[in-house]
């Protein structure tokens, strides 16, 4: 059976998306620093140290439920 990929790895294959999900991938894919493998609160705790705008945060936990969403299944 297949490991399921990553959070990081899954949102990184997002990136062609021409939305907040896709904008948040190539942020993410461009950022050295992205604590990938930390699970929800931690990535939020780095873009709110970071000043992300709230939409960005809102992203993030979105992309997340999707995330699990599809891991689920």
């Amino acid at each position: 059976m297949a490991q399921n990929p990553s959070f990081t790895a899954w949102l990184k294959t997002h990136k062609k998306d021409q939305n907040a999900i896709g904008d948040l991938a190539r942020d993410v894919a461009a950022d050295p620093d992205w604590p990938s493998r930390r699970q929800l609160s931690g990535q939020r705790e780095y873009l709110e140290a970071r000043g992300a705008i709230p939409a960005a945060v809102e992203t993030l936990e979105r992309a997340w439920e999707l995330y699990e969403a599809q891991q689920e299944r």
